[in-house]
C-alpha cells in the first residue's frame, strides 16, 4: 500500500518535480502545500505518513521558518514523520536539524523515493 506524503514548499516547480519523483514507482501518493499554514491544515484534515518540508519557506504566514513548521507539526501530528529538505547542504544548518523533531534531512538534489523511504522507515 502506498505511503502518503505531503510536499511542503513555496516553489510550485519543486513541488511538481518532487511529486513526479515520489509517485513514479507507486510507493508514494502525494499532496502539496505551499506554506506552513497550508501544511498544518492538511495534517489536521488527513492522515499522512510523512511530510517533506522545505526549511526555507517564505510567504508571510508566520511560518517562514521550516523549523517552526516542523515543531508545530510535531505538536499537531506527532506520529507523522517529518523530513526536512533544502537546496543547501545540511551542514549550513548546524545543530538546528539535529535539535528539531524531524526524522532526517534530504538535499533537494538528492531527493528520491528510495531516500525518503529510508528516512521514514528509520525515523
Amino acid at each position: 500500500m502506498p505511503r502518503t506524503v505531503l510536499i511542503v514548499d513555496d516553489d510550485p516547480g519543486f513541488r511538481a518535480v518532487a511529486r513526479a519523483l515520489l509517485e513514479a514507482d507507486g510507493e508514494f501518493v502525494t499532496t502539496e502545500a505551499g506554506s506552513g499554514a497550508e501544511a498544518l491544515a492538511a495534517v489536521a484534515r488527513e492522515r499522512l505518513d510523512a511530510v517533506l518540508l522545505d526549511i526555507g519557506l517564505s510567504g508571510g504566514d508566520g511560518f517562514e521558518d521550516g523549523f517552526a513548521v516542523c515543531r508545530a507539526l510535531d505538536v499537531v501530528a506527532p506520529a507523522t514523520a517529518v523530513v526536512l529538505c533544502s537546496a543547501r547542504e545540511a551542514e549550513l544548518y548546524g545543530e538546528r536539524i539535529d535539535g528539531s523533531p524531524a526524522v532526517g534531512f534530504l538535499a533537494k538534489e538528492r531527493l528520491s523515493a528510495a531516500a525518503l523511504t529510508r528516512l521514514v522507515a528509520d525515523g
